[in-house]
C-alpha cells in the first residue's frame, strides 16, 4: 500500500495561512478523527504585511462553503462591499478633466461571451456613453454611492455582483476563530528553526522552538511564510522569477485613515489615482479608509511619495504615520515540490492593482482542497497539474496588469515612458495587442477556464483607456445593430431601475452591522 497522507501542517499564517487551513479543513472534514488533522504553525511576532484589502467575488462562495456567517464576517473585519475599481488619471487630462473609467464587477447586461456589445461601441451605436456605462449597470450604481444589494436580499446573495473591502488583520483574526473553534485546525505558536527531511528529500517533521513541540511531523506541508519562505527558499530553494523588469513598482507607503466625519459616504469601489511614478489606492472599510502609494523606488523616494500621499488625503493625514512596504515582484518556478505547496507571498506576488493576491490565494486553497492527494502515490500527478495552472494564473495576472500601464497616453515622467517601452511589455501580451489594434477581443482569446482575469476585465480597461481597435476593415461583420441598440437601451434602463430603489451603501452597511441579512 502507497503511504496515506492523513496530517497537513501549515507553516504561517495571516490571510493566505488562515484562508488555506478553513478551505481544507471545512473539504475535508478535519473535525472527524479519521479525517486529514490540520496543524497551522506560526511566528508570535511576524505582522500581517496586508497591503490592499480588496478582494473578487470568488472569496463570498469560500467563506459560504466554510459556513461563515457573512453579516458576523462584516462586523468582525469592518468589510464593506467592494463592486469594483475607479480608475483616476491614467490617462492624460483631456481639457483639464482627469480621465477615469471603471472596472466593475458586474457582467449581468454585458453578454460578451454570447454577443458582444464591444464591437457596436467601437463602431459608435453606444450612445455616446463611456464604455463601461454602456455595457454595464454597475458604474452608475457606484456613480451614486448605493450598495449592490438590499438589506433583505440573503446572504451571500447579489443584485450586482460583489466582493469585500477588509481589514486584512482582522480577517485572518476572525479565520483563526472560525478554524480552531468549528472546523478542528489545530493552532501551534512556535519559531520554526528548520526542516527534517527523508532520504528522497521529502520533509518529514518542522523543528520549532516550542518545548511542548519540538518536532511537528506532516505527511503534506503548505508554506504560507511570506516572502522568505521557510520550505521552498530556505530548504528547497526554489527558483524565484524576478518580474521588475516588467512590473516596475517595487515599494508601498500606506496609511489608515479615521473618518473625521462619521455619516461620511463610503465608496462600494476601489478608487485607484494613477501618479508620476506611481499610483494611491483608497479604500473605505467601515470605521477607516486604507489609503496607500504603490511607486518605483527607481523613478522616486519613499519620502516624496509619502508625501504625494499626504497631499492626496489632506487634513485628515496630519499627525498619522505612514507605514513603508517593500514588494517582493516575482513567482517560484515551482509552486508544489516533493511534499510542499507554496500559497501566498511564499508562491508569488505581482502588486496590489486589481487585488490579484487574495483571489490568488483563494484559488490555490481551493484547487489543493478538490485534487488533495491522500496518498503519496498520488502526489506526483496533483504537483505536475498545481504547477502547471498557477505557473499559467501568474503570467496571466502579470500580463493583465501590465495592460493599465502599458496602453495608457501618458508621457510626462519617465515612469510612463518606460512603462509603454516595448522591452517592458511581455510578448504575449504585445501579441495580443498587435491583433486586438484590428479585432475586438472574443472569448476566444482566454482559452483557460482558469484564468484569473477574463474577457469581460480585458474589454473594460482596453476600451476604458480609449484602446484603438480600428473596425473600418470589417464593419459590414457586425450587422445586428438593432439588437445591440436594443441591449444598450437595456442597460440605460435598469441602471435608471438599479439607481431609483437600491440603497445608500452607508445606510446599507449600517442596517447589516446591526441586524445582519435575511436568514435562507
Amino acid at each position: 500500500m502507497s503511504k496515506p497522507v492523513n496530517n497537513l501542517v501549515i507553516v504561517g499564517g495571516g490571510t493566505a495561512g488562515w484562508l488555506t487551513a478553513a478551505v481544507l479543513a471545512s473539504q475535508l472534514n478535519s473535525k472527524k478523527n479519521n479525517a486529514v488533522q490540520i496543524t497551522l504553525v506560526e511566528s508570535p511576532e511576524v505582522p500581517i504585511l496586508g497591503v490592499g484589502e480588496g478582494t473578487w467575488p470568488n472569496l463570498r462562495a469560500t467563506l459560504r462553503k466554510i459556513g461563515v456567517s457573512e453579516a458576523d464576517f462584516m462586523r468582525e473585519c469592518d468589510a464593506t462591499f467592494k463592486q469594483g475599481a475607479l480608475f483616476v488619471n491614467w490617462m492624460a487630462a483631456d481639457n483639464g478633466e482627469l480621465h477615469q473609467y471603471y472596472h466593475p464587477l458586474n457582467t449581468v447586461y454585458h453578454s460578451s461571451y454570447e454577443f458582444s456589445l464591444a464591437p457596436y461601441w467601437l463602431l459608435g451605436h453606444g450612445q455616446k456613453q463611456r464604455y463601461d456605462h454602456a455595457v454595464a449597470t454597475q458604474s452608475q450604481v457606484c456613480d451614486a454611492g448605493l450598495g449592490p444589494k438590499e438589506k433583505t436580499t440573503p446572504e451571500y446573495q447579489a443584485i450586482q455582483e460583489y466582493s469585500y473591502h477588509l481589514n486584512a488583520n482582522k480577517f485572518a483574526d476572525f479565520l483563526t476563530r472560525h478554524c480552531t473553534e468549528k472546523l478542528g485546525v489545530k493552532h501551534l505558536l512556535a519559531h520554526i528553526k528548520g526542516a527534517q527531511q527523508d532520504a528522497e528529500g521529502f520533509v518529514t517533521a518542522l523543528e520549532t522552538d516550542n518545548e511542548q513541540h519540538p518536532l511537528v511531523e506532516g505527511d503534506l506541508f503548505v508554506d504560507c511564510s511570506g516572502s522568505k519562505p521557510i520550505l521552498f527558499e530556505k530548504t528547497f530553494n526554489i527558483p524565484w522569477k524576478d518580474i521588475s523588469d516588467v512590473i516596475l513598482n517595487d515599494m508601498a507607503v500606506a496609511m489608515q485613515v479615521p473618518y473625521s466625519d462619521p455619516d461620511r459616504p463610503i465608496a462600494s469601489h476601489t478608487i485607484m489615482t494613477a501618479q508620476d511614478n506611481g499610483w494611491i489606492w483608497d479604500i473605505g472599510l467601515y470605521n477607516r479608509r486604507g489609503v496607500g502609494h504603490v511607486f518605483s523606488s527607481r523613478y522616486t523616494t519613499a519620502e516624496k511619495a509619502e508625501q504625494q500621499l499626504r497631499d492626496y488625503i489632506g487634513e485628515e493625514a496630519e499627525q498619522l504615520e505612514a507605514r513603508v512596504i517593500p514588494l517582493k515582484l516575482g513567482y517560484r518556478e515551482k509552486f508544489w515540490h516533493k511534499n510542499c505547496v507554496a500559497i501566498g507571498m511564499s508562491a508569488g506576488f505581482v502588486e496590489p492593482l486589481e487585488a490579484s493576491a487574495i483571489y490568488l490565494y483563494d484559488g490555490a486553497a481551493n484547487m489543493l482542497a478538490d485534487q488533495f492527494p491522500r496518498t503519496f502515490e498520488a502526489m506526483g500527478y496533483v504537483e505536475e497539474k498545481f504547477n502547471r495552472s498557477f505557473t499559467m494564473r501568474m503570467e496571466k495576472t502579470i500580463d493583465f496588469i501590465k495592460l493599465h500601464y502599458c496602453i495608457s497616453d501618458r508621457r510626462d515622467s519617465q515612469y510612463w515612458r518606460d512603462n509603454c517601452a516595448p522591452e517592458t511589455i511581455p510578448k504575449s501580451l504585445q501579441t495580443k495587442l498587435a491583433h486586438w489594434a484590428e479585432h475586438p477581443p472574443t472569448r476566444y482569446d482566454f482559452e483557460n477556464a482558469w484564468e484569473p482575469f477574463n474577457l469581460d476585465s480585458y474589454l473594460y480597461v482596453l476600451y476604458g483607456m480609449n484602446f484603438n481597435t480600428d473596425l473600418s476593415h470589417n464593419s459590414d461583420s457586425f450587422n445586428n445593430v438593432n439588437l445591440a441598440s436594443a441591449k444598450f437601451a437595456e442597460v440605460s434602463k435598469m441602471a435608471d431601475r438599479l439607481t431609483t430603489h437600491l440603497p445608500k451603501h452607508r445606510d446599507l452597511l449600517d442596517k447589516v452591522y446591526r441586524f445582519g441579512f435575511t436568514k435562507i
